[in-house]
């Protein structure tokens, strides 16, 4: 087995157990808790620990927390969370589609130095150590200021062998522009999952980032656009074809965010569209699954081999 960061400390890959691989605890901006907390709502510790509790006791054991600097990473909040509820949670370095002007002429290698210093230091000014690279591309493919920190995230890989994990546009196969930098800064393309794999049904490019060597994170239940039911019977067919072991399902699901007084979509709205939160795939997508006669072998083994597998880079 190998050993990652979680925010606690060291973390056998034995001990991960069924790990959801693309979640949030909170989705802000850096700094807006401690700055205009209000916005957040009262109470947000006991808000994230109430969930997760209710997800580890619904047999959840691990949370990879993607948020980023820009998206609102509070290190201390994850650490104090996992604490007090009893989940792993693994925490993440890199950056997401949110780059500064500040960031103007800064280069790879500045960024992979930090990105880095998160991994074997710690983040903002703690021991608390990222155990996984983050960085995106979307609708337009990757931009040049992205590009920069694509190939930081592949230094930073390369120099810790912490696996990366990409935000990416799977209807646009923006995969495939990634991958190509990712592999001319020689990472092997097994210690890469592709992130939103499921915002797409088109199978030939999944199996052909699968015959690359990448894992897919299907991890936008129930998602937007693509019908929660699409969404599991790409990830049926993708298991008939042999490829469970690398398959990382998840939700991409958020506990707290800004509590906007005109949301795009007011939680009322969410709360109908996922009442189980982290347990959507537990509760709404095996069930599914099962009907279509994946066996409960199997169905024992996703979000347990796949995340496993992408840690220890087999």
């Amino acid at each position: 087995m190998t050993t990652i960061n979680s925010v606690l400390g060291p973390l056998d890959t034995a001990d991960l157990g069924f790990t959801l691989s693309h979640e949030h605890i909170m989705v802000a901006s850096s700094g807006i808790l401690h700055d205009y907390p209000e916005l957040i709502g009262a109470n947000p510790m006991a808000r994230v620990v109430d969930r997760l509790k209710k997800t580890r006791e619904g047999g959840v054991n691990t949370i990879v927390d993607a948020t980023t600097p820009d998206l609102g990473r509070d290190i201390n909040l994850l650490a104090e969370a996992s604490r007090l509820s009893a989940i792993n949670i693994i925490a993440c370095t890199g950056w997401w589609l949110d780059i500064p002007r500040s960031f103007n002429g800064v280069s790879a290698n500045q960024l992979a130095q930090v990105f880095t210093r998160d991994i074997e230091q710690g983040i903002s000014g703690t021991n608390i150590k990222a155990g996984v690279l983050k960085a995106a591309s979307d609708m337009a493919g990757v931009k040049p200021s992205e590009e920069i920190v694509l190939r930081a995230v592949a230094r930073a890989h390369l120099k810790t062998n912490v696996p990366i994990i990409l935000h990416s546009y799977s209807p646009g196969r923006v995969g495939q522009q990634q991958l190509a930098i990712l592999q001319e800064e020689g990472v092997d393309p097994k210690r890469v999952k592709m992130d939103h794999s499921n915002d797409t049904t088109d199978i030939e490019y999944l199996m052909w980032l699968l015959e690359q060597g990448c894992y897919l994170g299907l991890d936008r239940y129930p998602g937007r656009n693509v019908s929660p039911l699409a969404r599991t019977r790409t990830m049926k067919a993708l298991i008939d074809a042999g490829y469970t072991e690398r398959l990382c399902p998840s939700h991409d699901h958020t506990t707290l965010r800004v509590l906007a007084d005109n949301p795009e979509i007011t939680e009322e709205a969410r709360l109908k569209l996922n009442p189980h939160g982290y347990l959507y795939i537990k509760k709404v997508v095996f069930p599914i699954l099962q009907e279509m006669g994946v066996p409960e072998t199997v169905l024992s083994s996703l979000c347990v081999d796949g995340p496993r597998n992408f840690f220890e880079g087999v």
